[in-house]
C-alpha cells in the first residue's frame, strides 16, 4: 500500500510533468476508528480510510489547485492537467509562490493506534454516570473516534514533511427533558491524547450536563440592559475566531480588517495574553506544517494586549509587504488570569453567563447581534436563573478592550486551553 510521501511525490511529479514551473503537494491518509452514541446506546462502530491529495501548479504566474480523493497514478496525473488548466485559466498574479526549501522532517505525536477496549469501557462509564447524575438528559448524535492521520507535503523547491498523529475525538450533543418542558440543546467537544480521563471531567461536560437539566425551566428574560457579560471557554472560540478572520489575509489583503494598522498596539486589555501553539505539548490535536508549506513554530498573537503578529500566508505577506506568520493560528493558549470564576461572578451587578452564541458573523467592524443560548442572568453578583429569548448585542473590537477579567480555571479542549472571560459593555434585550 502507497504511503503518504509516496503519493505526494508522485503529484510533486506529475505536476511538473504536465508544464508547472512551481508546484507542490500535500497527502494525507487517515483511519478513523468510531463509535456513535445516542439516547443511553452505543448505536454505530466503524472504521473508514480516507485519503486527500490537494495539488497546486504555478506557471507564469497563474495559480491552480485541486483536490482529490483517489491516489492511484492515473487519477493523479488526470488531476495534475486539470490543475494546470485551471492555472491557464486564470488571471496573473506576482504574489503566487511557494516555500523555500527547508530541512527535511518527519514529525510525530500520539499513538499508532486506538485502544478500542478503553473506548468502550469509557463511553459506557460515561452513558452510565449520565443516567445516574442527570436521568432528565438526553444524549444526541454523539460521538468518539480514533483518527491516525499520515501526512506528506513536498514542493519543487525541496520542501519534504511528513506528519504522523494520533489522537481521539469526543463529540457530545444533548438537552434535557422532564414532563414537557425541553431545555435548548447544547454540545461540547475536545481532542485527547489519551483515555486516562472520565469523560465528565473533559470540556467542561459535568457543567453544562448539570446546567442543561437547570435550562429546563429556562425564563425569558425581561427588559433591556447594558452590563457585563462573562463568557464559557467554549463560547470565547467565538471571538478568537473574529481575531483570526480579522488579521489573516482576505482582510489584511482586501484592507477591510479593523486592525490593519494596529501591529505592535493595543487592541485588548493588558490582561489578556493569547497564544498559538500548534506544535507545544500543552496541545494534542495541533499541527505540524502550515498551510503554506512551512514548519509551524508557537507563537504570541496577543500579548499583554498587544497584537503582536498578524497571521499572514506566505501569499499574504507577499501581497501586503508584511511579514509572514510562523503559523495559520489556532491552537490558542490564553495565559490565565487571577481570579477565579466564583468571584468573576460575585464582581458583576448585572449581566449574562453567555454559554452559546446564536448569530452571524461580525461585521467587519465588529459590530454582532444575536441570542444568548444556554445562558443565565447574573444579579447582585449571583447567577441568578437560565434565561430564554435574550439578545446580546455589542463590538468585538470593543470587547477586547473592555474585558474586566479573565479566570484562574482554564479548560483544555486539546485542541486549544481557555478561560472564562469577563467584560463590560454589551447590551441585553429581552421581551
Amino acid at each position: 500500500m502507497a504511503d503518504a510521501r509516496s503519493i505526494a511525490r508522485n503529484g510533486l511529479d506529475s505536476l511538473l510533468s504536465a508544464g508547472a514551473h512551481k508546484a507542490q503537494c500535500r497527502a494525507t491518509l487517515a483511519a478513523r476508528h468510531e463509535m456513535n452514541l445516542e439516547l443511553g446506546e452505543i448505536t454505530l462502530l466503524r472504521t473508514t480510510f480516507d485519503t486527500s491529495v490537494r495539488l497546486t501548479a504555478i506557471r507564469d504566474y497563474k495559480k491552480g489547485s485541486s483536490s482529490i480523493n483517489k491516489s492511484d497514478a492515473a487519477s493523479i496525473q488526470q488531476a495534475a492537467h486539470e490543475v494546470l488548466a485551471i492555472a491557464d485559466a486564470s488571471a496573473p498574479d506576482e504574489a503566487y509562490d511557494i516555500a523555500e526549501r527547508q530541512p527535511t522532517k518527519e514529525f510525530s505525536t500520539g499513538h499508532d493506534s486506538p485502544d478500542l477496549d478503553k473506548m468502550h469501557v469509557r463511553i459506557k462509564e460515561f452513558l452510565g454516570e449520565v443516567e445516574s447524575r442527570y436521568p432528565q438528559v438526553r444524549i444526541m448524535q454523539s460521538y468518539v473516534d480514533f483518527t491516525r492521520q499520515s501526512e506528506c507535503f513536498v514542493n519543487s523547491n525541496g520542501v519534504d514533511f511528513v506528519s504522523n498523529n494520533g489522537v481521539y475525538h469526543c463529540v457530545f450533543m444533548f438537552s434535557s427533558k422532564e414532563g414537557d418542558k425541553v431545555s435548548s440543546f447544547n454540545y461540547t467537544g475536545c481532542s485527547l491524547r489519551d483515555l486516562e480521563k472520565d469523560f465528565l471531567d473533559s470540556a467542561l461536560l459535568d457543567t453544562l450536563l448539570r446546567q442543561s437539566v437547570e435550562q429546563i425551566y429556562a425564563r425569558p428574560l425581561q427588559g433591556k440592559f447594558v452590563g457585563d457579560v462573562v463568557i464559557t471557554p467554549q463560547c470565547f472560540m467565538d471571538v478568537l475566531y473574529f481575531l483570526t478572520e480579522s488579521i489573516s489575509d482576505s482582510a489584511l489583503i482586501g484592507e477591510t480588517s479593523i486592525y490593519k494598522d494596529k501591529l505592535n498596539a493595543q487592541i485588548a486589555n493588558p490582561i489578556l495574553t493569547v497564544h498559538s501553539r500548534p506544535v507545544s505539548d500543552e496541545i494534542c490535536d495541533g499541527y505540524f506544517v502550515t498551510r503554506d508549506g512551512y514548519a509551524a513554530e508557537n507563537s504570541t498573537i496577543i500579548d499583554k494586549g498587544i497584537l503582536n503578529t498578524f497571521l499572514l500566508s506566505l501569499y499574504g505577506s507577499r501581497k501586503t509587504g508584511l511579514k509572514r506568520s510562523v503559523n495559520d493560528g489556532e491552537a490558542f493558549v490564553i495565559e490565565p488570569g487571577k481570579t477565579m470564576f466564583d468571584d468573576m461572578v460575585k464582581s458583576v451587578e448585572k449581566g449574562v453567563l453567555l454559554s452559546r452564541f446564536s448569530g452571524g458573523s461580525p461585521a467587519d467592524n465588529g459590530d454582532f447581534s444575536g441570542v444568548a443560548k444556554n445562558s443565565y442572568l447574573i444579579e447582585k453578583g449571583k447567577i441568578a436563573y437560565p434565561i430564554t429569548e435574550a439578545m446580546i448585542s455589542g463590538n468585538m473590537a470593543d470587547l477586547l478592550m473592555d474585558i474586566t477579567n479573565v479566570s484562574a480555571e482554564r479548560t483544555d479542549f486539546g485542541f486549544a486551553v481557555l478561560p472564562y472571560v469577563a467584560a463590560s459593555g454589551i447590551t441585553v434585550s429581552g421581551k
